[in-house]
């Protein structure tokens, strides 16, 4: 009897640790970056693909979505329909670029799709790529966009995003500079946030060319993702392709502390290679921004740990019948 009294408690407790981590996960300010690898018609009608997107997806209150081939628009738009019917606790809307590219025959389209309760899109714009001396830098120029998030740190914000060419990589990293400081006068701001498949890493990136690149130089640039993660699906490589730049102390000290990494879905959905890479090639970043008001000592997630923790103890100790 004592036995399933002891069973039951621990039950109960274990359910309420659970629902408090989820409740902190919905909490947080979540960005995210995510090369969808080729994501068009033909990955729109893979259910469990799709089921999988929408999952990765709808864990971020602002996702930038990234080699979207979408000729006709109709997988954006019912990966937006699920994504809705997914999480029906927030609203969602997307905004998307231009085609971009040099070819006629492979474009791609930056697309951001975010929560319009936690988010509101203040400015869009599309860089022209016209720099004198330098036209023409990108072959997927950024399609930058400005976000309103009263309930974080930062508040207000830029988001640019760069999908880079990996043959071009070190002259278009190099370049995003350029946008920067563009953006930074532009819309008068210093909270500007740089994200996305810069192929910033293994042979697209060679380390004796690190030192030509000023968003690498630049000491009031932060990158947040470690050269030593893995951003790839395949077992075979491990390279930190995606990253997630902020500039500035003040955007700084608004991120999560050790927050920023790679979210391994394969892992955390119990996929197989295989499955995996029918999503994508990719795992996408993210990087936690701290809630507005929140302690310079402790941000909420670590509040959220402790809690974790002194639940869990609680547990262990039932089990071994030392809590009465």
């Amino acid at each position: 009897m004592l036995h399933t009294m002891r069973s039951s408690s621990l039950l109960l407790l274990l359910s309420f640790l659970l629902a408090a981590s989820d409740v902190q996960a919905d909490s947080d300010f979540r960005v995210c970056a995510f090369n969808l690898h080729h994501f068009g018609d033909s990955k729109a009608k893979k259910t469990d693909v799709m089921r999988t997107l929408v999952r990765i997806i709808t864990r971020c209150d602002v996702c930038l979505l990234q080699e979207v081939r979408d000729n006709q628009g109709t997988a954006l738009q019912q990966l937006l329909h699920q994504v809705t019917r997914y999480d029906s606790k927030h609203e969602y809307k997307a905004v998307a670029s231009e085609r971009l590219g040099r070819s006629e025959s492979y474009q791609e389209q930056y697309v951001f799709l975010y929560r319009t309760n936690t988010a509101t899109l203040t400015g869009q714009y599309q860089y022209p790529d016209e720099l004198p001396g330098d036209v023409d830098a990108f072959s997927r120029e950024p399609f930058v966009v400005h976000f309103r998030a009263p309930s974080t740190a930062i508040r207000d914000f830029v988001l640019i995003p760069q999908h880079t060419t990996p043959a071009n990589t070190t002259k278009e990293l190099d370049a995003l500079y350029d946008v920067l400081q563009h953006v930074r006068k532009m819309w008068n701001t210093e909270n500007v946030m740089l994200l996305g498949d810069f192929n910033a890493d293994c042979g697209y990136l060679a380390k004796k060319n690190r030192i030509k690149v000023r968003l690498i130089t630049d000491n009031s640039l932060f990158w947040l993702i470690p050269d030593n993660s893995d951003t790839t699906v395949r077992s075979t490589t491990t390279c930190a392709y995606d990253r997630i730049v902020v500039h500035g102390e003040t955007f700084n000290r608004a991120v999560v502390p050790s927050s920023a990494r790679p979210f391994n879905f394969q892992t955390e959905y119990r996929l197989t290679e295989e499955q995996a890479l029918e999503v994508s090639d990719h795992y996408p970043v993210e990087v936690l921004l701290k809630r507005a008001g929140s302690s310079k000592a402790f941000s909420s997630s670590s509040t959220s740990l402790i809690k974790s923790f002194t639940l869990l103890k609680m547990c262990t100790l039932l089990v071994l019948g030392r809590l009465t």
